[in-house]
């Protein structure tokens, strides 16, 4: 399935139904007054969150989504029948934007959360609304007014616990493969993660975090390079970011951070501000004691202060230690908000 994290759509509500003009008319009763009922309401256009949902694929075609409208009210003070309201399911973590302006409408973030988007028209008013002491045979009556009718920009954020940053081949869909039961594509060559992917890592029963993977990044993507910066609004929602970086023996492991720093900064100063710990990757491509000595130089290279971990995502490696520290930073997080 082809993935897309943004779309553009019109929602139309109903228009109210009419209200109606009728008169009594029965045998033996020459005087029966105005009977027009009013017009039923016309439906409204709501978005719900769905979690089973994870692309806006089904708006690349399907753009234009109407709701019902009121019917007209009749005579013998029959109301028209109100319109049924359009419910459209979008990926939960969909940002609603107005088209025009860029207002934020909402943000559905929870499975099941409703938004409404365009309130249905109100109903007309018959004539028999209108009667009066003085005036026993109206024939006025009102439209229903109409719905409302909006352009929106709906823009997907992934939710998930910890991305994945770094370099084209650092390893981050291999880690994601490793530690949870989504299976991205892995090559030999750059980019061949081509949007973003999630994957639940279950460190133990009741346990577990989504982890997600968004293309790697290279220098000048801030200005469009490679596959640029679009997909790093994914990790806009995440607690944690976890900074991969090859550790072979042929990369350039503290210009790579540099480089992710560099281009992160550009996007967002709140990333670069977020929680971040450095996984060295790759480890198993030098022997053990070289590749320990090589990743205490690269660590006092960076200045590095924060938390770090040497792992193998091929082999496995290191990857069940990092799992476990992830899970006990996310429960301590949530603990502290409560």
């Amino acid at each position: 399935m082809k993935f897309i994290d943004e779309a553009t759509i019109e929602v139309i509500a109903g228009d109210g139904g009419n209200g109606c003009v009728s008169f009594r008319r029965e045998k033996y009763i020459p005087f029966g007054g105005p009977d027009g009922g009013d017009g039923g309401d016309g439906g409204s256009v709501w978005l719900v969150a769905d979690s089973s949902i994870n692309t806006l694929v089904d708006f690349r075609h399907s753009r234009k989504f109407p709701a019902q409208r009121g019917e007209h009210g009749k005579g013998r003070n029959c109301t028209g029948k109100s319109g049924d309201d359009l419910v459209v399911a979008v990926p939960s973590g969909t940002m609603v934007h107005e088209e025009d302006t860029g207002e934020l409408i909402g943000d559905l973030v929870g499975a099941g959360q409703r938004l409404l988007v365009a309130r249905g028209g109100f109903h007309g008013l018959g004539n028999a609304r209108f009667k009066s002491s003085t005036n026993r045979a109206p024939r006025q009556s009102k439209p229903g007014t109409p719905g409302e009718r909006r352009r929106l920009h709906l823009e997907l954020k992934l939710l998930a616990d910890v991305g994945l940053l770094g370099l084209p081949n650092a390893g981050k869909s291999t880690l994601i493969r490793a530690v949870s039961s989504a299976r991205p594509k892995v090559a030999d060559y750059p980019f061949t993660t081509l949007y973003p992917n999630l994957g639940v890592v279950s460190v133990s029963a009741h346990r577990s975090f989504v982890m997600a993977d968004v293309p790697g990044l290279i220098e000048g993507a801030a200005e469009g390079t490679g596959l640029g910066i679009q997909f790093l609004k994914h990790l806009a929602r995440t607690r944690l970011l976890l900074h991969l970086v090859d550790t072979g023996p042929a990369g350039d492991p503290v210009g790579d951070v540099e480089t992710i720093l560099a281009e992160l900064g550009k996007f967002s100063p709140e990333l670069v501000a977020r929680e971040r710990w450095l996984v060295l990757n790759k480890t198993d491509l030098l022997p053990a004691d070289d590749s320990r000595e090589h990743c205490r130089e690269i660590v006092a290279a960076l200045g590095w202060t924060g938390p770090v971990f040497e792992i193998s995502a091929l082999s496995g490696a290191g990857t069940r230690a990092l799992a476990s520290a992830i899970m006990v930073f996310l429960e301590a997080g949530m603990e502290a908000e409560d």
